[in-house]
């Protein structure tokens, strides 16, 4: 299973539209994640175009956003929990660890730093922005293949 991950979008006032380098790894995906801070639901509908989406609502998502404030689900096998604001940076490992207990991997947003981190089997997912890099060198999105239960790769790249 392939599935993208996005947050952070903040439509219109960054997204405007796919941007390309999105729209190119968005094409052929099983599945799309994202974590908070659409803005505005055109830009959901603008996703399902190329896959199922499941997202979360961000500090910046309005009523005619709707989406939980979490979400926990199955993945091929594997368990995703998904947030957008994970809190402070000191200790977020172990207090999603607490906060998602049966989750194999967390998908969270907000800081629009990408991050991807690990320890005994559970780990930790930030695509960063695709829009809105802020003091980052590139806008990024996440990139996960997951077969049989266990996440084979999880990688973020640069679109901008």
């Amino acid at each position: 299973m392939n599935v993208v991950v996005l947050s952070d979008t903040h439509a219109p006032r960054r997204w405007k539209s796919c941007p390309d380098r999105v729209a190119e790894h968005l094409t052929g995906a099983d599945l799309i994640l994202h974590a908070g801070d659409v803005c505005t639901p055109d830009v959901l509908d603008e996703l399902a175009a190329y896959a199922p989406v499941h997202v979360v609502k961000g500090n910046n998502d309005g009523p005619d956003v709707v989406a939980p404030e979490t979400l926990e689900l199955e993945l091929d096998g594997l368990r995703v929990a998904m947030i957008h604001d994970s809190g402070a940076a000191r200790g977020r490992l172990p207090r999603l660890r607490r906060r998602f207990p049966r989750a194999d991997l967390v998908v969270f947003g907000h800081s629009h730093i990408p991050l991807d981190e690990s320890e005994d089997g559970f780990r930790i997912f930030n695509p960063g922005s695709p829009t809105d890099r802020r003091r980052q060198p590139h806008g990024t999105v996440g990139l996960l293949r997951i077969e049989d239960g266990v996440l084979a790769e999880a990688r973020i790249v640069p679109v901008t």
